[in-house]
């Protein structure tokens, strides 16, 4: 599992060089996590970046174990008083291995989901490495809704990539690409127009 870091860490660089390419007010632009900005959903990826086993485990009692407390508390110590403290901030995390006791895959759900939150709403597009996709996407299929996955969203679906080898549940079928695929489990409907199937009013209703 330790190849995941480059990946981590260049998904990390990537959105680095997008947000150094933006206008101060862009930073502002509501994200596609409801009641965050661009800026909040960076602060959140270097809190995130940041936070290991034993920092979790004390930030998530000190929310009273409330996941959306905790994330806020997060976006608040991490947010910089402009997008250029922030940005820095998301520079010196770039190289990072710490982890929240999570599987390692998390990671790469924080950095392509997150990603896409901040990239969507402001028109930018980003050629994910398939693999940090497809590893991201089968470990939203099977962690709980109560963790952030999808597991019971997509119960009694049949999720198949239409541009990787990826096929995932049993029941009415959801095609896409796997990017558009991991968007929708995640609850982002900005990705339901690139997928067909009999199960997509299902899974984005």
């Amino acid at each position: 599992m330790n190849n995941i870091w480059p990946l981590v860490h260049a998904e990390r660089a990537a959105l680095i060089a997008d947000l150094a390419a933006l206008p101060d007010e862009a930073w502002s632009t509501p994200s596609l996590c409801d009641g965050w900005t661009v800026h909040d959903v960076a602060a959140h990826l270097v809190d995130t970046a940041k936070t290991t086993r034993r920092a979790f485990v004390a930030s998530f009692v000190r929310a009273r174990f409330d996941f959306d407390r905790m994330n806020a508390d997060g976006v608040r110590r991490e947010r910089g008083t402009t997008p250029t403290e922030t940005l820095g901030r998301l520079r010196e995390v770039v190289t990072l291995t710490a982890t929240a006791p999570a599987p390692l895959d998390s990671r790469l759900v924080e950095e392509v989901l997150h990603g896409e939150d901040i990239r969507r709403p402001l028109g930018l597009t980003r050629a994910y490495p398939r693999e940090a996709v497809i590893r991201a996407l089968r470990l939203q299929a099977r962690t709980s809704a109560s963790m952030g996955g999808a597991k019971q969203l997509i119960a009694g679906l049949h999720l198949e990539a239409t541009d990787a080898d990826l096929s995932l549940g049993e029941g009415q079928e959801v095609r896409g690409p796997a990017l558009s695929l991991l968007l929708a489990i995640s609850g982002r409907r900005v990705a339901a127009a690139d997928l067909t199937g009999s199960g997509v009013p299902v899974l984005t209703a």
